[in-house]
């Protein structure tokens, strides 16, 4: 038995013969032509019939994937009649006097460069657009049909890589998986996997050529390829699959229905994300929307400070792939676990309690307006609203919504657009705003409870320490009891409260916090429809009884 490692798309298991995906190598001549004018046109056929395929792919992922991931083909179709790309192309053709292949592999190539050298993961993951729609020219040109490469029978497919085009061509009937040596978490190709929920690997060094054929396990779980698995092994798997599938089958058919309880309680159930890799998943899942976008993220994903443009668009991108939905956006919590060189943070011995989140902004105002100006342009695109983590007075809420009050009159008076009307809460996750929670609930409209922090801050407790794991009890009559005020706290003040930490994904609490009152529960997008299921076959009413909560 060989293994293989890699990187995990989707946690699930695919089982089946695998089938290496080889494209045939073709040539192209660097030689002169001796008439420009016809490889022009000979381009712009190939153009054209590339922008008539991509509209036929948009079509064919629509119905298998959705309008979210089909819209990446009218965005190829877009790409396609660039004008920079298609001059660059033109150029090299009149100007170099080469023939149309070569033009277009060039300034594809060019093209996927500039993309691939930036910073932001999802921007470098663009690289693998436009080689994709550079591909589907040169296919035209060449006569090439790869129709003929995922053979006739159930397999799992080994590439190198694969294009969002060849990815949704293919028949999924005879799609098991897919294991690529190269790729990115971040890439279309990826999220057109999750969100047709096809177990993939990719960045799997291990592939050999002597694979094809072989029986094979894709486990999503653990990140790994068996090939020629064991017989004890292909059984286990084989059995965790078809539970799999049988959850999968039920879990299904709670797509697109209320988080609505037996006696009529409604709740919102969103999604906790760290960035635009993070979409497809929200889609998947049908979140409501996002109770937590960690925009740390866009911090540790970066060499050097973000600027605001650049944070201005990794929200936007957000904001407008998820619009109408909710996008309850955490600002900076940099510090304690999260930390990056070019802040130049100094070492603490118990980062939990020192210089992190709301600390660092309020004395790093033009750190915090950077953020916060790049929100707000940002929310004019989609439904966000903004909290502030960390917050242990009410001083500390008021500084925050000070420096936001600057920011939207700085960008009035700039005339950029914004949401005039965006929420603004607070997370609570200090057993100081608990007790204060009444106070800080008459300058917010939301309160977003961050169980995690809550926990180790109410029981003394450094949850990165794994010697404390026995100790470090999230179910705590104490945190509960807090988590109990704050909703309270909330209401009277006409308020909404949520649960963005791990608890709110904790199925075993459901039904209480149904009882609670509490009116969001936001989780790891594979947790929302196990929770929707608690929540329409509970009946409140019985849950308070059970509870005392009357």
């Amino acid at each position: 038995m060989q293994v293989g490692t890699g990187k995990s798309i989707l946690n699930g298991i695919a089982i089946g013969k695998l089938k290496i995906y080889k494209k045939k190598d073709t040539v192209i001549s660097a030689a002169e032509v001796a008439d420009t004018a016809a490889e022009v046109a000979r381009f712009e056929d190939a153009r054209a019939k590339a922008i008539d395929q991509q509209t036929a792919l948009y079509e064919k992922a629509l119905a298998e994937a959705g309008e979210d991931i089909a819209e990446v083909f009218n965005i190829h179709a877009m790409m396609l009649d660039d004008d920079d790309f298609v001059d660059a192309i033109k150029e090299i053709i009149n100007g170099q006097r080469k023939c149309a292949e070569y033009a277009v592999k060039t300034a594809g190539d060019n093209q996927a460069a500039v993309f691939a050298a930036m910073d932001d993961p999802y921007l470098q993951a663009r690289s693998a657009d436009v080689i994709d729609i550079a591909q589907a020219i040169l296919d035209i040109l060449q006569g090439v049909d790869n129709a003929t490469l995922q053979g006739t029978e159930p397999s799992i497919l080994v590439a190198e890589d694969l294009a969002p085009s060849e990815t949704v061509r293919m028949d999924k009937s005879l799609l098991l998986g897919f294991i690529t040596r190269e790729g990115s978490s971040n890439s279309h190709t990826a999220i057109l996997a999750r969100s047709m929920n096809i177990p993939a690997l990719i960045q799997c060094k291990d592939i050999q050529d002597d694979w094809d054929g072989k029986m094979a396990v894709v486990d999503g779980y653990n990140a790994c390829v068996y090939v020629d698995p064991t017989p004890d092994l292909l059984k286990s798997l084989k059995k965790r699959q078809q539970e799999d599938q049988k959850k999968q089958a039920l879990l299904q058919e709670l797509k697109g229905k209320p988080n609505t309880t037996l006696d009529g309680k409604t709740i919102n159930v969103f999604a906790n994300i760290g960035g635009m890799s993070d979409v497809g998943a929200v889609q998947q899942n049908d979140a409501g929307g996002v109770g937590l976008f960690r925009t740390e993220f866009v911090y540790l994903n970066c060499k050097d400070f973000p600027t605001e443009d650049y944070q201005f668009e990794a929200y936007k991108q957000v904001l407008e792939s998820l619009a109408p939905r909710k996008v309850v956006v955490r600002t900076c919590d940099i510090g304690a676990d999260k930390t990056v060189d070019y802040m130049k943070l100094d070492h603490e011995e118990n980062p939990a309690l020192g210089y992190r989140a709301i600390r660092i902004c309020l004395t790093r105002k033009d750190f915090f307006k950077t953020q916060l100006r790049a929100l707000l342009r940002a929310s004019a695109y989609g439904n966000m609203s903004i909290m502030f983590p960390m917050i242990t007075s009410l001083r500390e809420l008021q500084d925050a919504k000070a420096v936001l009050d600057e920011c939207r009159a700085e960008l009035r008076a700039e005339g950029k657009k914004f949401d005039e009307k965006l929420e603004v809460g607070t997370m609570i996750e200090t057993p100081a705003a608990v007790l204060i929670a009444d106070e800080l609930a008459e300058e917010c409209d939301f309160f977003s409870i961050g169980t995690n922090d809550l926990t180790q801050y109410t029981l003394a407790i450094d949850r990165q320490n794994p010697k404390l794991d026995a100790f470090y009890d999230p179910h705590h009559p104490a945190v509960l009891r807090m988590i109990q005020m704050v909703v309270e706290n909330a209401h009277k003040a006409g308020i909404w409260a949520g649960i963005c930490g791990e608890l709110g994904a904790d199925q075993t609490l459901t039904r209480r916090f149904l009882a609670m009152g509490v009116d969001e529960l936001s989780m790891s997008p594979g947790s929302i429809l196990p929770v929707r299921k608690i929540i329409l076959e509970t009946d409140v009413t019985k849950e308070r009884e059970n509870n005392n909560l009357c």
